[in-house]
């Protein structure tokens, strides 16, 4: 089993650590940016290639708003 059907599992498959941030880093880079609040937790957009560039130099990326 791959380690990213062992991440989807519903069954709580162990996943090494470092494969989890493999794959975040992985996310991230492609402009998927998580989000957590008292509400729960989820995944937002960036706009653009330039603005993750940008939010990973100085911490700040413009995001979508809908």
């Amino acid at each position: 089993m791959t380690a990213l059907k062992r991440l989807e599992s519903e069954r709580g498959l162990g996943v090494h650590e470092g494969t989890i941030d493999q794959v975040r880093r992985a996310l991230e880079a492609a402009g998927i940016l998580f989000i957590e609040s008292g509400q729960g937790r989820g995944v937002m957009l960036l706009n653009e290639t330039s603005d993750i560039q940008t939010r990973q130099g100085r911490g700040r990326g413009r995001v979508e708003s809908s």
